[in-house]
């Protein structure tokens, strides 16, 4: 069984960084898979600056919805891989299960439920989405419940859990 290390915190708190650092202390070849899509020109030039920052040691695969099936078909096959992220994948399944919680969390307990058979370490980035106000609307409550179950699903499931705040890391698990 592979090591499974998850990692949340607030935007731009130095959670991708802190991932990448993790993953590049197991050696090359690494494999980076964004959930992420090029939606708009902003996000394009997101994924582009990211890509710039990682550099060649790593192989990029771009799935915005069947993560699993990815982690599954490349493990073994690279030293570590890394997903970011994993609030971005709920909200892409979120919306192909029509705005369904529930078949959103099965995926999820799907992802969890293939950690014990992993061989190659796994390192998830997620956001922490439910330090703020409470959202004025339903679909924003539903994925703030729904992002803030994940990550506890995840949490549970993984060997460890680190929080960012300001670039600073606190090992919460493991």
């Amino acid at each position: 069984m592979a090591k499974v290390i998850l990692i949340t915190g607030g935007a731009r708190s130095g959670k991708s960084r802190l991932a990448e650092k993790l993953a590049l202390d197991y050696g090359e070849p690494l494999l980076y898979v964004a959930t992420g899509s090029p939606c708009d020109g902003e996000m394009t030039e997101r994924i582009r600056r990211h890509r710039e920052r990682r550099g060649d040691a790593w192989q990029t695969i771009e799935e915005p919805l069947a993560l699993a099936d990815v982690l599954l078909g490349h493990d073994g096959y690279f030293s570590a891989t890394l997903v970011d992220c994993v609030t971005l994948w709920v909200t892409n399944i979120l919306f192909h299960h029509g705005e369904n919680p529930g078949e959103a969390l099965a995926e999820v307990r799907r992802l969890a439920d293939l950690f014990p058979s992993l061989q190659s370490p796994l390192i998830l980035v997620t956001n922490e989405v439910g330090m703020g106000i409470v959202p004025d609307n339903p679909l924003a409550r539903k994925f703030r419940d729904l992002a803030g179950e994940a990550n506890e699903i995840l949490a549970a499931a993984a060997d460890e859990a680190y929080v960012v705040f300001s670039g600073l890391p606190l090992k919460l698990k493991g």
